[in-house]
């Protein structure tokens, strides 16, 4: 019975990490440059950091079964974890200091084309 919840525990894994590729895949179409793919720092994790001309974009991706429960998944708490880090981002990336620095969402539901969120919010100062 143990199997159960670790094989569950391993497929919502996949998924996510191929809900990430898929919105990486999608934002590269749409003329962004991945700098960088799942940075973590003690502060929390980033899932993708994308450019854009003078944008730099921390994008949060969230995959579900509908979009509804997918845009329901990011809390409050976890919107001031993906700030600290993006801090933490930059502070680690000095270069990348003077960009204009927003935050998208990108909703991901099995066989559809990831829904995107731009400036889906704007961190407490």
């Amino acid at each position: 019975m143990a199997a159960g919840p670790a094989k569950a525990k391993r497929q919502a894994w996949r998924f996510g990490r191929v809900a990430e590729a898929l919105a990486a895949w999608h934002l590269r179409l749409r003329g962004y440059r991945i700098v960088e793919r799942g940075f973590r720092s003690p502060q929390g994790e980033i899932d993708i950091v994308a450019r854009r001309g003078r944008a730099l974009v921390f994008v949060e991706v969230k995959a579900r079964q509908d979009l509804g429960a997918a845009a329901e998944a990011l809390r409050a708490r976890q919107i001031g974890r993906i700030a600290r880090a993006a801090r933490a981002f930059v502070q680690a990336h000095p270069g990348l200091g003077g960009f204009d620095q927003r935050f998208d969402v990108m909703l991901v539901r099995p066989w559809r084309l990831p829904v995107h969120i731009v400036d889906a919010w704007r961190p407490e100062t």
